[in-house]
């Protein structure tokens, strides 16, 4: 990362906070390395709390100016008629992931509010805060199609597609994720939202281990995958993925859909649609979900891919 990127990065959220977002919304996306020089760095606006991540240890330099800048903006009448009520730094590439308070006061935990939905993270706790805002349309997709259905949720973390199905009138959500803190968190986000528990089953399972109590609750109308990249002892994506495809046919109903994700720069959307048509070649590939346009990316197939797939 460069330094004499870092005034770049002032003017940008300088724009953003002259007309902040209603809800939770990532301002700066310097992954998609549409900003040279920033390439390693995120900034997210969390109902009032502004988070800036570090992915990738900068220099000394770097780090200094980066503290300058966040400590001026601070100061602007921008960022104080902006509603902000904390600046965060994290440093998500050093053990345990540190957070720095630059300005304000922050929370351990933090209601926020997408597509009118309520979700609750943590700060400062942990490395992921609970919620995965490059995956916005893909809850609203489910929210939208979700009426009536039998939906299956695997690797369902804090439930968020869970709580999305639930608000777009799902029949029954099953979700199953081998942390069990995840899946707490996930009853929390469907209290806080007020749903009915009765249509909600949660699965602290490894799901290679599970596929009998998986079978036992559908046939489901719509499956959700969305795996991290590795889980260290229970998945590698281009290892494993092919073992939850093939198992789909037997799981769904007679015109059930999938919902297949991968968010690795390093794998394409062709890793999904070839590996459906090779594992369960009655799925036909549908079309790729859009991402959010604040997560603009300088290749296609970097950034987050949600490919839709249909039976019949």
């Amino acid at each position: 990362m460069e330094p004499s990127a870092v005034k770049n990065l002032e003017q940008h959220l300088m724009a953003e906070l002259a007309t902040p977002p209603n809800e939770v919304r990532r301002l700066f996306h310097g992954r998609g390395r549409c900003w040279p020089g920033l390439e390693q760095l995120t900034v997210d606006w969390l109902s009032g709390q502004v988070l800036v991540s570090l992915f990738k240890e900068p220099s000394e330099e770097f780090l200094v100016q980066l503290h300058r800048i966040l400590e001026t903006l601070a100061g602007t009448p921008v960022w104080q008629q902006s509603g902000a009520t904390s600046l965060l730094l994290q440093h998500r590439d050093r053990q345990g992931s540190p957070m720095e308070v630059l300005w304000g006061e922050s929370r351990e935990y933090q209601d926020v509010v997408e597509n009118g939905l309520t979700f609750k993270l943590d700060l400062g706790r942990k490395q992921n805060n609970g919620l995965f805002l490059d995956m916005r349309y893909g809850r609203d997709w489910v929210m939208r199609h979700a009426e009536g259905k039998r939906v299956l949720n695997l690797f369902a973390y804090t439930c968020g597609f869970s709580v999305a199905a639930i608000a777009g009138g799902a029949e029954h959500v099953v979700n199953l994720d081998m942390a069990k803190a995840a899946l707490s968190r996930g009853r929390d986000n469907h209290h806080l939202n007020k749903h009915d528990l009765s249509k909600v089953s949660f699965l602290g399972h490894e799901l290679f281990k599970s596929w009998g109590k998986v079978r036992k609750l559908g046939p489901y109308d719509l499956i959700i995958i969305d795996p991290p990249s590795f889980q260290k002892g229970s998945f590698a994506l281009t290892k494993d993925y092919q073992k939850i495809l093939r198992r789909l046919p037997e799981l769904l109903t007679e015109n059930g859909q999938v919902l297949a994700c991968v968010n690795d720069p390093g794998v394409s959307s062709s890793f999904l649609i070839e590996g459906m048509a090779a594992e369960a070649p009655e799925l036909a590939y549908q079309h790729r979900l859009e991402n959010p346009p604040e997560f603009k990316d300088i290749d296609p197939e970097g950034g987050l891919k949600v490919l839709l797939f249909e039976r019949g």
